[in-house]
């Protein structure tokens, strides 16, 4: 069974969000957990927040424990582009691209053989 949560919109670079994301994909839910709160990034924490709420809804609507539970997919996906003008020398004024991310986690359950 596939658990699933989204993040639309965050205000942080895919690129900069893909660097967090690389340490949690294919890792037990828990040990994602803890290696997300001390990753000294900016994005660990958005990420965090929505490991917890795909764990949560795993417990409430599908009645399955956290411990049986891994990352089985972490996608980080570019959202929408602000573009924003900086006046520089001479009169130009240059573009300045704030961009955002879109992230998907999902969460399956281990399988013991």
């Amino acid at each position: 069974m596939e658990i699933k949560a989204k993040l639309s919109n965050l205000k942080v670079s895919p690129r900069k969000v893909r660097l967090v994301a690389d340490l949690v994909r294919n890792k037990k839910a828990d040990e994602a957990e803890k290696l997300l709160k001390f990753a000294y990034k900016k994005s660990a924490g958005p990420i965090l927040k929505l490991l917890k709420s795909a764990i949560s809804n795993a417990k409430n609507n599908f009645n399955i424990e956290e411990d049986g539970l891994f990352v089985k997919e972490l996608r980080v996906d570019k959202g929408r582009v602000l573009k924003r003008f900086m006046p520089r020398a001479r009169g130009v004024a240059k573009r300045i691209n704030k961009r955002t991310s879109h992230i998907l986690i999902v969460l399956e359950e281990q399988r013991t053989v």
